[in-house]
């Protein structure tokens, strides 16, 4: 299936508009759509960090404030 959309003439509130549509569209049956191997990989290599207790973490609030900072 070929379909071709007028992004030259939508504006980027209406990119997104049409992103967030497709995006809740597939949504409505996330099985159908399969994670990638290398998504269970780095789940798995986090997960092992954690148990051997070599994960750190940082609260949203100072990861929140990092971002900030950086988009300064």
């Amino acid at each position: 299936m070929d379909i071709s959309l007028p992004l030259d003439k939508m504006t980027n509130s209406e990119k997104i508009a049409m992103m967030e549509k497709i995006w809740d569209d597939l949504c409505r049956d996330p099985e159908s759509i399969p994670s990638p191997k290398w998504h269970q990989d780095v789940l798995a290599a986090r997960e092992k960090e954690i148990k051997e207790e070599k994960a750190s973490f940082t609260c949203f609030d100072q990861v929140k404030e990092r971002i900030r900072d950086q988009i300064k």
